[in-house]
């Protein structure tokens, strides 16, 4: 093809198509606009409203004095507002701000300081929250209220959302702009200083749904989403906008079924009522779920749901499988947008069930667009052997290019071109990954490195374990040793030595090392959390990292 035929200048005509988010609502509104989105026992309207609720939420914060580049903040419980401020926000140029309503009430006031917030739609419920840290805020200018119940609207607030809209003057065309505009921004949660800010743009939240759709879509039978679905979230809307696939099934044109706050007992209820078949969670809410005694008499057969935030542990996923639950597993994290890769197995896979088990409880295969390898300390890649680990580093499209005000940490992820997720792990040889552990999490014992997530994997197997969190501690002979911190089912005897003999026989087979073998279990009430439901090592390092001999069972 000669230079000047592949530089042909588009006609004056043509219509560029930027990659915004409002084009996400074509195809709904096209095909699907009878459609549900339901909002516990509250609401219940059609993709027709959807779009009409967007316009009018657009037009009131515009009458706000919203501009483009204004930070707008949401703090509420999953709900059909949380999904309409998904597109509304970033529709009229100003960017998304998520606050994550777990986070202690001076790291919200610090997130939304340090994002610039200006305006805030709050739930009646944080208003004792946002009371408490007023006189922090001194550049929040406008405040609205969300209100399930009714009630006077507190001092200092604008209106009220319902009344808002009904008031608003709906917006009738959204503006075209540059798609690398920025649509939404959250802060990690980390365990080690302050949150830091990473945020998305048009083109690479329109990007991680096409990706995650053809990813979610290609599946010939398990892990697969389809616009016969039923969607409900039970990862927070707040935290990596709930992994993406509130814009994937809008874009299809899904029922979406929103929980409000997570209460076990109401999450079954409308899995049941609303015949809710693809969810995803971390493995926590997950095995509150099977163990609440309503999950008894819920048939969850056919319920799809992707595992992540933490590894999906083997029993965790057998137990799920005995109720029918398509389980498997999901990687990313906040930087990523977040979906990298999904578990997914190919047709003759599924009919060995131990391999199949094993393939579920990996990261899985890379979604389209994405380019992960495994690297050591140089950048080399290591063998795809399912054994040599390194560092999983990433390129996609959808990537947050930097921290919010922080370059000293956004040049540390990006080192080398490629972004550096803090995880160690192997992949195999059909291109699955398998997260062995945290960088800071693996444990150095006798010169050789533990996974925390393998020995994790093999005491949860144990009948009597309800919960397992493995830590290295300090030893002065071997430098760190592995310490399990163990949940015991109700009721059960469970002893230490037990869990010492159950490492030390899949030690003996091979499945572990013999350095892996710990010499204390100690048994607790609970394990501590990060706000998004991860195991917090850190805090239990701090817990129970005390010197040897001081650290009973």
């Amino acid at each position: 093809m000669s230079s000047s035929a592949s530089s042909n200048p588009p006609d004056p005509g043509a219509y560029a198509y930027p990659l915004l988010i409002k084009q996400l609502l074509h195809t709904s509104l096209a095909v699907r606009p009878e459609q549900e989105i339901v909002y516990g026992d509250n609401v219940r309207y059609d993709y027709r409203t959807l779009h009409a609720r967007i316009s009018q939420l657009a037009g009131l914060l515009q009458s706000l004095g919203v501009k483009p580049g204004d930070a707008v903040a949401v703090m509420d419980w999953d709900s059909h507002r949380y999904l309409e401020s998904y597109f509304a926000v970033p529709m009229i140029g100003a960017v998304l701000m998520m606050v994550n309503i777990r986070l202690a009430p001076e790291q919200i006031a610090y997130t939304l300081n340090h994002s610039g917030a200006r305006v805030i739609l709050a739930n009646r419920e944080f208003l004792q929250v946002l009371e408490g840290i007023d006189e922090q805020l001194p550049d929040l200018r406008t405040r609205i209220l969300l209100d399930d119940e009714g009630g006077q609207l507190p001092e200092g607030f604008a209106t009220e959302y319902e009344a808002g809209l009904k008031q608003a003057e709906p917006v009738s065309s959204f503006p075209d702009f540059d798609e690398n505009t920025r649509a939404t921004m959250f802060y990690t949660t980390g365990t080690t200083g302050l949150p830091k800010g990473v945020y998305f743009s048009h083109r690479q939240l329109v990007l991680h749904s096409l990706a995650a759709m053809a990813a979610l879509g290609s599946a010939a039978t398990q892990g697969r989403l389809h616009r016969d679905d039923v969607y409900m979230p039970i990862t927070p809307m707040f935290h990596v906008h709930a992994w993406g696939v509130p814009y994937v099934a809008t874009l299809m044109g899904i029922k979406q079924v929103y929980p409000g706050r997570y209460l076990p007992g109401r999450l079954l209820e409308l899995i049941a009522r609303e015949k809710v078949t693809f969810s995803h969670c971390v493995p926590t809410i997950l095995h509150m779920l099977l163990a609440h005694p309503a999950a008894a008499d819920t048939n969850l057969r056919g319920w799809k749901v992707i595992i992540g935030g933490a590894a999906l542990p083997r029993a965790l996923a057998q137990q799920a499988l005995a109720r029918g639950i398509d389980i498997f597993g999901g990687y990313g994290m906040s930087e990523t947008c977040p979906v990298l890769t999904l578990a997914q197995i190919d047709t003759e896979a599924l009919a060995g069930s131990d391999e199949a088990l094993s393939l579920r409880t990996k990261a899985g295969i890379p979604i389209p667009l994405v380019d992960l390898r495994i690297v050591d300390e140089d950048m080399n890649d290591v063998a795809h052997d399912g054994t040599a680990t390194g560092e999983v580093v990433v390129r996609a499209p959808w990537l947050t290019q930097g921290y919010l005000h922080n370059p000293d940490a956004s040049a540390a992820l990006w080192e080398g071109g490629y972004l550096h997720t803090g995880d160690i792990g192997n992949i195999d040889t059909g291109g699955y990954l398998r997260v062995t552990d945290r960088i800071k999490d693996v444990i150095k014992t006798g010169g050789e490195w533990i996974s925390s997530l393998a020995l994790e994997d093999i005491i949860s197997m144990h009948p009597s374990v309800s919960e397992v969190a493995v830590i290295g501690i300090a030893d002065a002979k071997w430098g760190e040793r592995p310490l399990p911190l163990v949940v015991k089912h109700a009721g059960s005897e469970l002893t230490e030595s037990e869990i010492i003999e159950l490492v030390t026989a899949r030690s003996r087979s091979g499945d572990i090392s013999r350095y892996a073998i710990p010499e204390r279990v100690r048994f607790v009430d609970s394990i501590e959390r990060t706000s998004v439901g991860k195991i917090n090592k850190r805090k239990l390092r701090d817990l129970h990292d005390q010197p040897t001999g001081e650290t009973g069972t």
